[in-house]
């Protein structure tokens, strides 16, 4: 029987088949292989005793994607949760995941929330951070989870995929889910009044069904990103907006910040890449040379 695994609580694994639901052991061939299954493997189980639901998994199905902080495999797609207020959006934060995303071959969607056109500021970042990245691509939802705004639309993009939510803790990601699925699903969490930062509520990776083939990763860790898989001359291919205008660099491995006669540069000046995204590249390469340098 095929299945997937929904949770995983200590060496045990939530497998649904169809609509069935078996607490499944791993083979031991499985440590051997060095290898373990985690929450969104497909799987080929045996059932021990159906009567108590009771299984075993005798194998991981190949798969499509696999992160390894926090565990989980076969995502489709990324919704990167940003709010307008408490706490403000953190581009930086975006711009590494989004590379992130772009490196592990996974969609991304862009979700703004608490949306509040009341306040003028509010509405001249909101323009900007649309304008940025649906130039580039990248779908931009916008949605008042509180209210239900915006939520059929998101749930839209979440047919036939597995999709995690990431974000700042205190953004909204599990009154969102909780919107999605009409009733609570994830416990939500209260922003500091004194800091303005979130606290996180989510403990455990589960992947809950919205309707057949559709699911939706609710897990701790998204937030905080390690870019280390990528090397820092490499940036530059998950930056999508770079792809076409480095072909015009005069040089092999321009890092398109110091150098004369770049493509990427010349782009910048004529507004077709985003001023705040270039610069937000330039830190996010210099981390990761300052990086770099300590390994040695």
């Amino acid at each position: 029987m095929q299945g997937i695994v929904i949770a995983n609580v200590s060496n045990s694994y939530e497998v649904k088949v169809e609509d069935k639901i078996y607490i499944c052991s791993a083979r031991g061939k499985f440590k051997l292989e060095k290898i373990s299954p985690v929450v969104g493997d497909k799987v080929e189980i045996e059932v021990l005793e159906e009567s108590k639901k009771e299984g075993v998994i005798l194998s991981i199905l190949p798969r499509t994607t696999y992160i390894k902080r926090p565990k989980v495999s076969n995502i489709t797609q990324i919704v990167f949760v940003l709010s307008l207020e408490s706490p403000k959006p953190d581009l930086l934060l975006l711009d590494k995941q989004l590379a992130f995303a772009e490196l592990n071959g996974i969609q991304s969607i862009i979700c703004i929330n608490k949306v509040d056109l009341k306040k003028k500021k509010n509405e001249d970042l909101l323009q900007e951070i649309e304008k940025d990245y649906t130039n580039i691509g990248y779908p931009v939802i916008l949605t008042k989870a509180k209210e239900k705004e915006g939520i059929d639309l998101l749930k839209e993009k979440l047919q036939g995929k597995i999709t995690a939510f990431s974000g700042n803790s205190g953004v909204g990601k599990s009154t969102l889910i909780n919107s999605i699925f009409q009733k609570e699903i994830t416990l939500e969490g209260i922003v500091s009044k004194k800091n303005q930062k979130g606290k996180n509520t989510t403990t455990a990776i589960r992947l809950y069904e919205i309707e057949p083939q559709s699911y939706i990763v609710d897990t701790p860790g998204f937030s905080t990103f390690d870019l280390s898989e990528i090397e820092s001359r490499d940036l530059e291919q998950y930056f999508i907006e770079f792809i076409e205008p480095r072909k015009d660099c005069e040089f092999i491995g321009c890092s398109h910040i110091k150098e004369q006669n770049c493509g990427v540069k010349k782009a910048l000046e004529q507004g077709k890449i985003s001023r705040g995204r270039y610069e937000r590249y330039c830190k996010i390469y210099e981390e990761l040379k300052e990086k770099e340098a300590h390994k040695w």
